[in-house]
This record gives structure tokens, C-alpha cells and sequence, in this order.
């Protein structure tokens, strides 16, 4: 069982990792924002690696309440798609079996994670938007959107990866 101290560091990491996605979507119209998705994965596969349980999810959900203020025509959307963002990542980390020990990780689970979480979501939300008439139908650009979305989203399983292995596995206490 965690001490109340690494219980709170633990609680401090996602509010600023979900803040700082936060501040960084805000500022990116949508659908744009789905494109650049690389410091949002990247934030959450390091959620999920250092808070452990649920730690994507948790990160994904103050984002994704702080979003519902910064967007609100699109408030309950952005809740739920941050939050499910960063469930498949919890859970594809967990069905992969990504965390060989304290300090490594697999680099091919981490991107194959990453990729496929942003390919799910993102298709799952250009859908719903689209459907409900909130964005209009423009195939061409949704498909570019999701192809740098899923290479963003690859990139970021292998910085991710690598920042881990080389920096931040020494600092983060078990």
C-alpha cells in the first residue's frame, strides 16, 4: 500500500500532466488538435507509467474536465474521449504487458499501445462529431488528420519509451 506522500505526488502528477494537456489542446482549434496528439499520448503512457493504476485514465480525465471549459460546444465529448484515451492506454499497457520490471519497459508495447489507442478514439470521435452534425464531412483532411495522428501517437510510444528507460525510471520510487 502507498504512503499518503507517494499517494500525493501520485494525485499532483496527474492534475499538472492533465493541466498541461489541458493548456496545450486549448490553444490548437479542433479538428486540428486531433493531429497533433503526440504531447497528449506522450503525458498519458508516462501517467500510466509512473501513477501505475489508472494512471492514464486519471490524467485523461482532468484533461478532459478542464477541456469541457475550454470547449464547452463540445463538453461532454471531450470528457468522455479524454477518458477513454486514456483507459485503452491503461489497458493496452496492462494486455501487453508493457512494464517488464521497475525500470524497463517494451518499446514495441509502448508504440503499438500508443498508436492503436490514437487510431481507436480518433476514428471513434470524427465519427461522433461528424455524425452529430457538430463538424462537417471533409474526408480528405480527416484522413490526414488521423494518419499524423497515429504516426504522432507512435512517436510518442517511442519517446516515451526511451524517457523512461534513460531518465525517469531512476527518479520514480516504487
Amino acid at each position: 500500500m502507498p504512503s499518503n506522500s507517494s499517494r500525493t505526488k501520485r494525485i499532483a502528477i496527474g492534475t499538472i500532466f492533465g493541466t498541461l494537456i489541458f493548456i496545450f489542446k486549448v490553444f490548437i482549434p479542433t479538428p486540428y488538435d486531433k493531429m497533433f496528439v503526440g504531447f497528449e499520448a506522450l503525458l498519458l503512457a508516462l501517467g500510466s507509467l509512473i501513477i501505475r493504476r489508472m494512471g492514464a485514465t486519471n490524467v485523461g480525465a482532468v484533461g478532459g474536465l478542464l477541456m469541457t471549459y475550454g470547449r464547452v460546444e463540445y463538453a461532454p465529448f471531450s470528457l468522455i474521449f479524454a477518458v477513454m484515451y486514456g483507459a485503452l492506454i491503461d489497458g493496452l499497457f496492462l494486455a501487453l504487458r508493457v512494464r517488464m520490471s521497475h525500470r524497463k519497459v517494451k518499446t514495441g508495447g509502448v508504440i503499438i499501445s500508443l498508436a492503436l489507442s490514437t487510431t481507436i478514439v480518433g476514428l471513434l470521435s470524427t465519427y461522433t462529431i461528424v455524425s452529430l452534425e457538430l463538424m462537417p464531412m471533409i474526408p480528405f483532411l480527416y484522413l490526414i488528420i488521423l494518419l499524423v495522428g497515429i504516426a504522432n501517437g507512435a512517436a510518442a510510444g517511442y519517446i516515451t519509451s526511451f524517457l523512461w528507460t534513460r531518465y525517469l525510471a531512476f527518479y520514480i520510487q516504487e
